[in-house]
C-alpha cells in the first residue's frame, strides 16, 4: 500500500466518498489527454474565426469535422449513440446537445454554445464556447457573462483533495446571486480514456461533500438558465435530440476542462 492508498484508505475510514484508483490518471495519461485537449481548443479557436450571422449550423459542423480530421483527430459524437453529427450546436433556448442542420441558419442577436469534443490517439478531450452573433440583447450578454464566471469560479473551486461539492457551491452561489437558475438535470463529468466518464460532476450542492482525491480530468460545465413565469423547465424532444428549456428562456452552457493533480 503506497502514500495515495493510505491517504484513500483514510479517508473512506472517515465517511469521505473517495475515487476508485482505476479512475485516476497516470502522467503518462495526462501529457496524452492534454493534446487531445490543445487540439479541441484549436477546433474552437477555427470555429470563433468563421462564425457569423448567416451560416447555418450544418457549416458549423463541417468546420469542425474537416480541421479535426485534417489534424488526426475523430470527433467525438459522430456516430456516439447514433448522433448524427461531429459537433453539438445550442442556439438560444436549446440547453445541449443541439444537432447541426443546414436549416438552421444563424442571425444577428442570437447566442449560440459549439459543444467540441475530440478523440485524439485514443484519449478523449471536451469543451465549449458561448459566441454571441452581432448585436446580441442586454439580457443575452449577461447570461453569457455570468455562466462565464461561474465556470472560472468552478474552475478555481477545483483544487486537490477538494470535493466536487466545493465546485458545485461556487457555480450554484453565484448563478443564485445573480438572478439565474442552474440546471439540475445535467452536468459535467469526467473525460480522458472514454467520452463520458465517473465522476458526475453537479452544478448544485454544498461544500465539503461530494468524492475527493485527486489525478482527474474533468468537465466542469456551467448550465444557466433565465426565464418568466417561474423557474424554467427542462425537456427532452425525443433520444437524440437536443435539451431545451421551456417558457421562453435563454440558455447559456459553457464549459471547459480542468485537472485536479495530487501534489
Amino acid at each position: 500500500m503506497d502514500k495515495l492508498d493510505i491517504k484513500l484508505w483514510t479517508l473512506a475510514s472517515k465517511g469521505q466518498i473517495v475515487p476508485d484508483r482505476s479512475l485516476l490518471k497516470t502522467p503518462e495519461q495526462i501529457e496524452m489527454i492534454k493534446k487531445s485537449a490543445e487540439l479541441n481548443t484549436a477546433v474552437l479557436d477555427h470555429v470563433a474565426a468563421h462564425i457569423h450571422a448567416g451560416m447555418s449550423t450544418a457549416e458549423i459542423d463541417k468546420l469542425v469535422y474537416d480541421f479535426t480530421t485534417e489534424h488526426g483527430g475523430i470527433p467525438a459524437p459522430l456516430n456516439y449513440e447514433g448522433f448524427p453529427k461531429s459537433v453539438c450546436t445550442s442556439i438560444n433556448n436549446v440547453i445541449c446537445h443541439g444537432i447541426p442542420s443546414e436549416n438552421e441558419i444563424l442571425i444577428d442577436g442570437d447566442i449560440i454554445n459549439v459543444d467540441v469534443s475530440t478523440i485524439l490517439n485514443g484519449y478523449f478531450s471536451d469543451a465549449s464556447r458561448m459566441f454571441t452573433i452581432g448585436d446580441v440583447s442586454p439580457e443575452a450578454e449577461r447570461i453569457v457573462r455570468v455562466t462565464k464566471e461561474c465556470v472560472e469560479l468552478g474552475l478555481k473551486a477545483a483544487k486537490p483533495w477538494g470535493h466536487l461539492g466545493d465546485i458545485a457551491y461556487a457555480i450554484n452561489s453565484h448563478a443564485q446571486e445573480n438572478g439565474y437558475s442552474v440546471v439540475e438535470e445535467i452536468g459535467g463529468h469526467g473525460i480522458g480514456l472514454e467520452f463520458h466518464e465517473e465522476p458526475e460532476v453537479c452544478h448544485f450542492g454544498r461544500k465539503g461533500t461530494g468524492r475527493n482525491g485527486g489525478n482527474h480530468r474533468l468537465q466542469a460545465y456551467g448550465f444557466l438558465l433565465s426565464g418568466q413565469h417561474g423557474k424554467p423547465r427542462l425537456f427532452q424532444k425525443g433520444k437524440g435530440q437536443s435539451e431545451r428549456g421551456r417558457y421562453g428562456c435563454r440558455a447559456s452552457p459553457p464549459e471547459d476542462s480542468l485537472r485536479s493533480e495530487i501534489p
